[in-house]
Protein backbone atom coordinates (compact mmCIF):
# COMPACT_ATOMS: atom_id res chain seq x y z
CA UNK A 1 0.00 0.00 0.00
CA UNK A 2 1.12 3.53 -0.67
CA UNK A 3 2.09 5.54 2.31
CA UNK A 4 2.59 8.91 2.26
CA UNK A 5 5.31 9.37 6.00
CA UNK A 6 2.50 11.98 7.36
CA UNK A 7 -0.56 9.14 7.31
CA UNK A 8 1.53 6.41 8.35
CA UNK A 9 0.41 4.71 11.50
CA UNK A 10 2.84 2.38 13.58
CA UNK A 11 1.33 2.69 16.57
CA UNK A 12 0.63 -1.40 17.95
CA UNK A 13 -1.88 -0.33 20.17
CA UNK A 14 -3.32 2.42 18.29
CA UNK A 15 -3.97 -0.45 15.06
CA UNK A 16 -5.01 -3.07 17.60
CA UNK A 17 -7.86 -0.70 18.36
CA UNK A 18 -8.73 -0.27 14.89
CA UNK A 19 -8.90 -3.97 13.62
CA UNK A 20 -11.47 -4.41 16.95
CA UNK A 21 -13.24 -1.55 16.16
CA UNK A 22 -13.61 -2.22 12.37
CA UNK A 23 -13.22 -6.09 12.44
CA UNK A 24 -15.43 -6.67 9.57
CA UNK A 25 -13.01 -7.28 6.71
CA UNK A 26 -12.05 -8.14 3.34
CA UNK A 27 -9.39 -11.25 2.81
CA UNK A 28 -7.72 -11.41 -0.68
CA UNK A 29 -6.04 -13.98 -1.92
CA UNK A 30 -4.83 -14.95 -5.79
CA UNK A 31 -5.67 -17.87 -7.59
CA UNK A 32 -3.20 -19.00 -10.72
CA UNK A 33 -3.23 -15.20 -10.99
CA UNK A 34 -6.73 -14.29 -10.68
CA UNK A 35 -7.71 -11.95 -7.39
CA UNK A 36 -10.14 -13.67 -4.83
CA UNK A 37 -12.15 -11.80 -2.25
CA UNK A 38 -14.17 -12.54 0.66
CA UNK A 39 -15.55 -10.18 3.66
CA UNK A 40 -15.60 -11.78 6.55
CA UNK A 41 -15.69 -11.28 10.18
CA UNK A 42 -12.07 -11.21 11.66
CA UNK A 43 -10.69 -11.21 15.23
CA UNK A 44 -6.63 -10.39 15.48
CA UNK A 45 -4.64 -11.09 18.40
CA UNK A 46 -1.88 -9.12 19.66
CA UNK A 47 1.31 -11.17 21.86
CA UNK A 48 4.21 -8.49 22.99
CA UNK A 49 2.46 -5.75 22.05
CA UNK A 50 2.10 -6.90 18.52
CA UNK A 51 -0.74 -8.24 16.26
CA UNK A 52 0.45 -11.94 15.24
CA UNK A 53 -2.31 -13.86 14.34
CA UNK A 54 -5.84 -13.52 12.45
CA UNK A 55 -8.48 -16.02 12.99
CA UNK A 56 -11.46 -15.85 11.06
CA UNK A 57 -13.89 -18.64 8.93
CA UNK A 58 -15.90 -19.24 5.86
CA UNK A 59 -19.14 -21.47 4.71
CA UNK A 60 -17.25 -24.59 3.35
CA UNK A 61 -18.67 -23.69 0.12
CA UNK A 62 -16.46 -20.74 -0.53
CA UNK A 63 -13.83 -22.26 -2.47
CA UNK A 64 -11.04 -19.34 -1.88
CA UNK A 65 -10.01 -21.47 1.46
CA UNK A 66 -8.59 -23.76 -1.38
CA UNK A 67 -5.94 -21.26 -2.43
CA UNK A 68 -4.87 -21.04 1.02
CA UNK A 69 -0.68 -22.02 0.42
CA UNK A 70 1.67 -21.49 3.29
CA UNK A 71 4.14 -20.32 1.07
CA UNK A 72 1.74 -17.56 -0.23
CA UNK A 73 0.90 -14.57 1.66
CA UNK A 74 -2.49 -13.10 2.09
CA UNK A 75 -4.20 -9.87 2.45
CA UNK A 76 -6.57 -8.83 4.97
CA UNK A 77 -7.94 -5.20 4.99
CA UNK A 78 -9.89 -3.53 7.89
CA UNK A 79 -11.79 -0.62 6.84
CA UNK A 80 -12.46 2.47 8.27
CA UNK A 81 -14.57 5.30 8.34
CA UNK A 82 -13.78 7.56 5.14
CA UNK A 83 -15.66 10.86 3.00
CA UNK A 84 -15.07 13.06 0.59
CA UNK A 85 -13.22 16.36 0.85
CA UNK A 86 -14.38 19.11 -1.27
CA UNK A 87 -11.80 22.22 -1.86
CA UNK A 88 -14.70 24.25 -1.19
CA UNK A 89 -13.81 23.60 2.99
CA UNK A 90 -10.39 24.96 2.13
CA UNK A 91 -8.66 28.56 3.20
CA UNK A 92 -7.12 28.71 -0.54
CA UNK A 93 -8.53 28.81 -3.92
CA UNK A 94 -5.92 26.97 -5.64
CA UNK A 95 -7.45 23.19 -4.60
CA UNK A 96 -8.91 19.65 -5.62
CA UNK A 97 -11.06 17.46 -4.33
CA UNK A 98 -9.63 14.25 -2.60
CA UNK A 99 -11.14 11.29 -0.59
CA UNK A 100 -9.73 10.95 3.05
CA UNK A 101 -10.14 7.62 5.14
CA UNK A 102 -8.15 5.39 7.63
CA UNK A 103 -7.47 1.43 6.51
CA UNK A 104 -5.00 -1.42 8.05
CA UNK A 105 -3.50 -3.95 5.74
CA UNK A 106 -1.91 -7.07 7.12
CA UNK A 107 -0.33 -9.86 5.42
CA UNK A 108 0.52 -13.29 6.64
CA UNK A 109 0.65 -17.18 5.65
CA UNK A 110 -2.87 -18.83 6.52
CA UNK A 111 -3.50 -22.07 8.04
CA UNK A 112 -6.90 -24.11 7.85
CA UNK A 113 -7.70 -25.51 11.71
CA UNK A 114 -8.35 -28.75 12.38
CA UNK A 115 -8.22 -29.06 15.35
CA UNK A 116 -12.02 -29.57 16.13
CA UNK A 117 -12.17 -28.13 19.53
CA UNK A 118 -9.76 -25.26 18.60
CA UNK A 119 -12.45 -24.28 16.03
CA UNK A 120 -15.54 -24.72 18.76
CA UNK A 121 -13.17 -22.05 20.89
CA UNK A 122 -12.73 -20.23 18.35
CA UNK A 123 -16.02 -20.11 17.18
CA UNK A 124 -16.68 -19.12 20.71
CA UNK A 125 -14.54 -16.37 21.60
CA UNK A 126 -15.99 -14.52 18.81
CA UNK A 127 -19.22 -15.07 19.56
CA UNK A 128 -18.53 -13.32 22.54
CA UNK A 129 -16.60 -10.31 21.34
CA UNK A 130 -19.71 -9.38 18.92
CA UNK A 131 -21.67 -10.10 21.75
CA UNK A 132 -20.43 -8.52 24.86
CA UNK A 133 -21.67 -5.02 24.30
CA UNK A 134 -25.38 -5.81 23.89
CA UNK A 135 -27.42 -6.01 27.40
CA UNK A 136 -28.78 -9.28 27.42
CA UNK A 137 -25.46 -11.51 25.46
CA UNK A 138 -26.61 -14.35 23.05
CA UNK A 139 -24.66 -17.29 25.47
CA UNK A 140 -24.43 -19.45 22.55
CA UNK A 141 -25.53 -22.74 23.91
CA UNK A 142 -26.37 -25.11 21.47
CA UNK A 143 -26.99 -28.81 21.12
CA UNK A 144 -23.61 -30.70 20.45
CA UNK A 145 -24.77 -32.79 17.60
CA UNK A 146 -26.40 -29.52 15.88
CA UNK A 147 -23.61 -26.99 16.48
CA UNK A 148 -21.13 -29.89 15.32
CA UNK A 149 -23.40 -30.68 11.97
CA UNK A 150 -22.98 -27.00 11.54
CA UNK A 151 -19.36 -26.71 11.91
CA UNK A 152 -18.88 -29.22 9.08
CA UNK A 153 -20.33 -26.60 6.64
CA UNK A 154 -17.70 -24.04 7.77
CA UNK A 155 -13.50 -23.78 7.35
CA UNK A 156 -11.90 -22.08 9.94
CA UNK A 157 -8.62 -20.69 9.43
CA UNK A 158 -5.41 -18.22 10.90
CA UNK A 159 -3.39 -16.25 9.60
CA UNK A 160 -0.01 -16.28 10.78
CA UNK A 161 1.05 -12.34 10.65
CA UNK A 162 4.29 -11.03 8.51
CA UNK A 163 3.37 -7.44 8.82
CA UNK A 164 0.99 -4.30 9.42
CA UNK A 165 0.38 -1.40 7.54
CA UNK A 166 -1.77 1.64 8.91
CA UNK A 167 -2.48 4.87 7.19
CA UNK A 168 -5.04 7.72 8.12
CA UNK A 169 -5.42 9.95 5.49
CA UNK A 170 -7.00 13.09 7.39
CA UNK A 171 -5.41 15.79 6.02
CA UNK A 172 -2.42 15.84 8.02
CA UNK A 173 -0.57 17.81 4.77
CA UNK A 174 -2.99 20.52 5.40
CA UNK A 175 -3.30 23.59 7.44
CA UNK A 176 -4.69 24.09 11.01
CA UNK A 177 -7.47 26.29 9.41
CA UNK A 178 -8.02 24.07 6.40
CA UNK A 179 -8.30 21.06 8.94
CA UNK A 180 -11.13 22.74 11.12
CA UNK A 181 -12.74 23.55 8.37
CA UNK A 182 -12.55 19.66 7.25
CA UNK A 183 -13.80 18.86 10.86
CA UNK A 184 -16.68 21.14 11.38
CA UNK A 185 -18.02 20.19 7.36
CA UNK A 186 -17.75 16.50 8.44
CA UNK A 187 -18.90 16.81 11.97
CA UNK A 188 -22.25 18.48 10.89
CA UNK A 189 -22.59 15.68 8.14
CA UNK A 190 -26.19 13.74 8.33
CA UNK A 191 -24.32 10.35 7.63
CA UNK A 192 -22.60 8.22 10.36
CA UNK A 193 -19.83 7.61 8.40
CA UNK A 194 -18.58 10.79 7.75
CA UNK A 195 -19.08 11.77 11.08
CA UNK A 196 -16.82 8.93 12.14
CA UNK A 197 -14.10 10.50 10.24
CA UNK A 198 -14.45 14.20 11.71
CA UNK A 199 -14.28 12.04 15.32
CA UNK A 200 -10.96 9.78 13.97
CA UNK A 201 -9.37 13.32 13.09
CA UNK A 202 -9.97 15.00 16.39
CA UNK A 203 -8.93 11.30 18.01
CA UNK A 204 -5.66 12.07 16.20
CA UNK A 205 -5.12 15.21 17.71
CA UNK A 206 -5.82 17.30 14.40
CA UNK A 207 -8.00 19.31 15.86
CA UNK A 208 -9.06 21.05 19.13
Amino acid sequence: MYIPPSFRIDDAAKLSSFMNSHSFATLVTCNEGVPVASHLPVRHFVVDGACQTLVSHMARANSQWKHFSQNTEVLTIFHGPHGYISPAWYSINLAVPTWNYAVVHVYGHPRILEDHDRVVSMLEETIRFYERSFEKPWPGILPEEFRDQLIQQIVAFEIDVTRVEGKFKLGQNRSKEDLANVYDTLNQSSDLNTRQLAELMQTEGLVD
